[in-house]
């Protein structure tokens, strides 16, 4: 497994699956979600409508992932994942290794060699970003998978430096 930090915009990566933090409507939000389905089009909204409509009429759970289309972003799916929103009393870190985990889980049923995360709920969800990053890179290297090029792409630097820093002890 090749495991490299990118700083930058997930939605350019040329990857077979990109993972969206989305929200459990799958119906678009802000940041990381609402990137994606604005450059991917329609074709994303228009599959996730299918999806509540069929399977997810309550919403994907918190800790679940699924896929659809890509549509014109330069993947070839979209994987969709809902992370927890932190809760200092609470602790949430299962769900929130649950992403990562579903997310290769959904990428190896697809037959996808790469895929690219952001990290998860580490924005408007509120996770302290130490501890993010820690999950999200010893999940994905403890969790078996035939994906071979792993990638994590941060959109700020302070974000990208503290996934460094934890990979760099992991």
């Amino acid at each position: 497994m090749d495991l490299t930090l990118i700083r930058g915009d997930i939605t350019g990566q040329r990857v077979d699956a990109v993972v969206n933090a989305a929200n459990s409507s799958l119906l678009g939000g802000g940041g990381v979600d609402g990137a994606i389905h604005r450059r991917g089009g329609p074709a994303i909204l228009e599959e996730c409508r299918a999806l509540r409509a069929s399977r997810y009429a309550d919403g994907l759970p918190t800790g679940h992932a699924v896929a659809t289309t890509a549509g014109d972003l330069p993947a070839r799916w979209v994987v969709h994942t809902v992370g927890p929103v932190y809760a200092r009393h609470e602790d949430r870190s299962g769900l929130l290794a649950s992403c990562y985990r579903e997310s290769l889980r959904v990428a190896d049923e697809l037959g996808a060699a790469s895929i690219a995360f952001p990290a998860v709920s580490a924005g408007i969800y509120g996770w302290p970003l130490d501890d993010a990053a820690h999950i999200a890179i010893s999940t994905v290297q403890e969790t078996p998978t035939a994906v071979t090029d792993i990638r994590f792409v941060l959109f700020t630097a302070e974000i990208h430096s503290v996934f460094q820093r934890t990979l760099g002890t992991a």
